[in-house]
């Protein structure tokens, strides 16, 4: 069975940080695609960082040069490192497992910036 668990999220204030680790279990880690998405109220769920079995990292516009995803394989985790964190940046935070036609979603964590 696969599963996906996020971890990490909260109340921050902005300019804040948080880290956020996606534990995976029942897949073969190394050979997966990560990947974080997020999905504000009323919006649609959008692509944010993803980073290949190998290392090489994507990242959106709007959270590049704040956001950092990286990956553990010997601990089967991905992390997402989050800086300078805004009030748009208020969302349900989800990571996501890829290799080809299979995909794995975890069950998100939120994230709230406010004062």
């Amino acid at each position: 069975q696969v599963q996906l668990v996020e971890s990490g999220g909260g109340l921050v204030q902005p300019g804040g940080s948080l880290r956020l680790s996606c534990a995976a279990s029942g897949i073969i880690f190394s050979s997966y695609a990560m990947a974080w998405y997020r999905q504000a109220p009323g919006k649609e769920r959008e692509l944010i960082a993803g980073i290949t079995g190998s290392g090489r990292t994507n990242y959106a516009d709007s959270v590049k040069g704040r956001f950092t995803i990286s990956r553990d394989n010997a601990k089967n985790t991905v992390y997402l490192v989050m800086n300078s964190l805004k009030p748009e940046d208020t969302a349900v935070y989800y990571c996501r497992a890829e290799m080809a036609l299979y995909n794995y979603w975890g069950q998100g964590t939120q994230v709230t910036v406010s004062s």
